[in-house]
């Protein structure tokens, strides 16, 4: 498992990174390795990061370094009867993949779904080949629940989406 790397900030998403939001999403890597697409204005991102910044059921956070926004991850709270649960989305700038970044993010909402909002179950999809993102999650306790098949299209086919969940005893 990889070190923490020293200088590593993880904090709450706010108003002030939307341009930092922006230069991550639209990274060739990060497009690639989620849903995000290269079209995304910096108005609409801002509207994004101000929905995220307001909405009480979402937790979002970044992983700054050098004073540089490397990654974002967030968690929704869902809402009637599946309040109890939590949807994870993350990335991280692929400069910095490998280097602990992911598994910060990843433990900082974890910490906060298990001891601040006793969620019993946390969610997440990712792209079927993406296997360093599904090593990093099985090995925060998540399993691979099922596959929806063509759910996603990117770089002019459609792919797989592994589903994963993390259920607390």
């Amino acid at each position: 498992m990889p070190e923490r790397p020293d200088g590593l900030l993880i904090r709450p998403l706010s108003l002030a990174d939307v341009a930092g939001m922006q230069a991550l999403c639209t990274l060739p890597g990060t497009m690639w390795g989620t849903a995000q697409i290269p079209s995304r204005t910096l108005e609409q991102r801002q509207r994004q990061v101000e929905s995220m910044v307001t909405d009480r059921d979402t937790h979002a956070l970044v992983a700054e370094l050098d004073g540089k926004l490397v990654g974002s991850a967030s968690l929704h709270v869902g809402n009637g009867k599946r309040r109890h649960t939590g949807d994870l989305g993350t990335c991280v700038h692929y400069d910095y993949a490998g280097r602990g970044i992911g598994r910060a993010l990843m433990e900082s909402l974890l910490d906060l779904a298990d001891n601040y909002l006793g969620l019993k179950r946390v969610e997440l999809d990712v792209i079927i080949d993406n296997e360093p993102a599904i090593h990093l999650y099985e090995s925060l306790g998540f399993v691979r629940e099922g596959i929806q098949r063509s759910a996603l299209f990117r770089g002019g086919t459609f792919v797989d989406l592994l589903m994963m969940g993390r259920v607390r005893d």
